[in-house]
């Protein structure tokens, strides 16, 4: 018998996760001072106010000042190597970070000059040496920050100029100078001041802190609660909370490890209460929480950034994000009913449940702001207050709730959480904007799509699986933001230009291809998170997440195949293909538990049970996929021959099942310790 893993507390899962060091006592201070000083030059930059016009009267110095204040601290939280963590920050950490803000602060102090002169071609020899000093630090804060993948794929292709006429065909390009190329990146408005950190200070940061904030006040307990109160008691209801609560916090939070963190607490102990295997409620939960992020209305850095890549506001991704969440969601919640009715899984007694009135009458507010914020998202389109305005709105409310109140203690550690995951987003995204930098500076960036077009034969159907692949393996090796990054200016317009694909449906597709990396082993993140708060097998975790989550792995195919499913056509069209896949997914998902509503245990036996199960799960894969274009088959062809594997298979199962012995039947598979 396997010895369970103590579950962690959720402030020991997120250390041992994130690798954050606690600060001593005297500067312990520091972070949340950051935060405050941020979010006034924020405030002041996105309403004009005119307070502070020495950092943000110019668009180009408010982001050298962002990335000035907050990269210092990367070098005070997050130690040389993970083995430190635990020691005092040395005193070559507070000579980096007094460097980084030194070098930082020059930027800010030149912004006009670098702009009005054209530094980016022609500067001065002390900008120079300040640029060599800032690309090193950059790099080295990136690999803290976001591990070693990221610093040496950065690495590389920040280098890249340099060597650029002598690599071999299809990558070669024009050549420049390191001079050249270190001007390029730190004043420049193509490399590290480029589009992700574009998108960072003008949209990411509002929506990071209402996430934040909300997490503080106590959003997260009153979403488990309302879910609890709504779906506890029936079949397998603690797994059902999980995916209600992950999903509703995940998308106004935007972060799957805080989700994990936030809801899986209280989520995973009652998985576990009925009868479920640790490995499986932390499968749960990563799904869960990785969907959740999946779903507006916020959707992680990620989203805010593709909005700036194809220049729409960020309504229009969020709209299109709907209907794949919904698919991702029910297959979830399929999969968990299916597992509950197999293995004869009841929910919580009514007793212990919290009471729906109760929870609605503490935490009402809570849907109020979220309410504001889709209304200032979809309607008013102001996607950059909007979560202002909403983070205002939950503070003041907060404040006259007797459970929820906050006092100081409650308001520096908020301030504190907020540095901390600034902080970890600017050194990724600096760092990343150098890889966007190096292909614009070589030129490589307007001729590599051509090359995966080469390379793939003209097929789209190669360079989808290439571009699925591709973003998948970059998921594992780097943060999600940084792959699709990376993904939309090399690979996008191959698959747009080449393949005449829509692009919000590609650069969709390249998102949840990257986000299969949390809940894919050998990495795993979310569900790493979850194993930690379950006391499970990470391994067995990710491989149960991967199970749960299967229906993520084709949703982009269809969606990219048909871009109703984001939105993209007639309102009739959009319904027939949305009913269309959600007949698909309900199969799909009850043949990966075998077990489906209206029919029961897919076959009784080995042989029985793998024929039945793998007939559903073609016919659900026929119903979900869109015919005509690319698929040579017509929509009424699919249809007869999902039909011709349906019927079959229900006959079968149900011929099994009166064949076989009661007990043979209705016994529960045996479920992890």
């Amino acid at each position: 018998m396997t010895t369970a893993i103590p579950p962690a507390s959720p402030q020991q899962a997120k250390e041992k996760i994130t690798q954050i060091r606690t600060l001593p006592m005297p500067i312990r201070w520091l972070p949340g001072a950051v935060t405050s000083v941020l979010m006034l030059m924020t405030l002041d930059y996105l309403f004009n106010i005119g307070w502070l016009t020495f950092v943000t009267g110019l668009e180009t110095q408010f982001y050298y000042a962002v990335v000035a204040l907050l990269l210092p601290l990367v070098y005070l939280l997050w130690p040389i190597r993970a083995a430190v963590q635990a020691r005092p920050v040395p005193w070559y950490d507070y000579l980096l970070s007094a460097i980084t803000l030194l070098v930082g602060g020059y930027f800010v102090y030149h912004a006009d000059s670098i702009l009005q002169r054209g530094w980016a071609f022609a500067a001065p020899d002390t900008a120079v040496v300040a640029s060599y000093a800032y690309w090193l630090l950059i790099i080295e804060a990136a690999r803290r920050a976001g591990g070693w993948p990221i610093a040496i794929i950065v690495s590389c292709f920040s280098l890249y100029p340099l060597v650029a006429d002598i690599v071999p065909g299809p990558i070669q390009a024009f050549p420049s100078s390191l001079e050249e190329t270190a001007m390029y990146h730190t004043m420049s408005t193509e490399s590290i001041m480029g589009v992700p950190l574009q998108a960072f200070a003008g949209l990411v940061i509002g929506f990071l802190v209402f996430g934040v904030v909300l997490q503080k006040s106590g959003g997260g307990k009153f979403f488990i609660n309302l879910a609890f109160a709504l779906l506890g008691h029936v079949r397998g209801g603690p797994a059902k909370v999980s995916i209600f609560s992950s999903g509703l916090m995940g998308s106004m939070s935007g972060s799957v490890i805080s989700n994990v963190l936030t809801t899986g607490v209280l989520s995973i102990p009652a998985m576990r209460r009925i009868g479920m295997g640790r490995s499986f409620s932390g499968g749960v939960e990563a799904c869960a929480s990785t969907g959740g992020v999946l779903m507006p209305p916020v959707m992680g850095a990620t989203a805010f950034v593709m909005a700036m890549f194809l220049d729409v506001p960020y309504s229009a991704v969020a709209l299109a994000a709907i209907i794949p969440s919904i698919l991702y969601f029910l297959g979830l919640f399929i999969q968990i009913d299916a597992y509950a009715a197999r293995h004869d899984i009841k929910g919580l007694p009514a007793v212990e449940l919290p009471s729906l009135w109760q929870t609605l009458k503490e935490g009402w507010y809570f849907i109020f702001v979220f309410a504001l914020l889709v209304w200032m998202l979809l309607v008013m389109q102001r996607e950059a207050v909007a979560p202002f305005y909403a983070t205002a709105l939950l503070l003041v409310l907060n404040q006259f709730s007797r459970h929820n109140r906050w006092g100081l203690r409650e308001l520096g550690e908020t301030l504190s959480s907020a540095a901390k995951l600034f902080a970890e987003l600017i050194a990724i995204l600096a760092g990343v904007g150098m890889l966007v930098g190096a292909l614009s500076m070589t030129g490589l960036s307007g001729t590599i799509a051509n090359d995966f077009i080469h390379i793939a034969g003209g097929s789209v159907p190669l360079l989808l699986i290439m571009g699925a692949l591709t973003s998948f393996v970059l998921g594992i090796g780097m943060t999600v933001t940084a792959a699709y990054i990376f993904l939309a200016v090399a690979l996008a317009p191959a698959l747009i230009q080449g393949g005449g694909l829509d692009p919000m449906a590609v650069h969709m597709f390249i998102l949840y291809w990257g986000m299969l990396s949390f809940i894919t082993p050998p990495v795993a993140l979310g569900a790493f998170a979850a194993a930690t708060v379950a006391g499970a097998r990470p391994m067995a975790t990710g491989l149960q997440a991967m199970r749960l989550g299967s229906v993520i792995y084709f949703i982009p195919f269809l969606f990219v195949l048909n871009p109703a499913l984001i939105m993209q056509g007639e309102p009739l069209q959009i319904g027939l293909v949305f009913v269309q896949a959600l007949i698909g997914i309900v199969l799909f998902a009850s043949a990966m538990q075998g077990y489906l509503i209206g029919v029961g245990r897919l076959g009784v036996g080995m042989i029985y049970e793998s024929v039945v199960r793998g007939l559903v799960l073609v016919a659900g894969l026929l119903f979900a996929l869109p015919g005509g274009g690319m698929v040579p088959l017509s929509q009424a062809e699919l249809f007869a021959f999902a039909l011709a594997a349906l019927v079959p298979a229900v006959l079968l199962a149900r011929w099994s099942q009166r064949h076989a012995r009661p007990a043979a039947v209705s016994a529960p598979s045996a479920v992890d310790p």
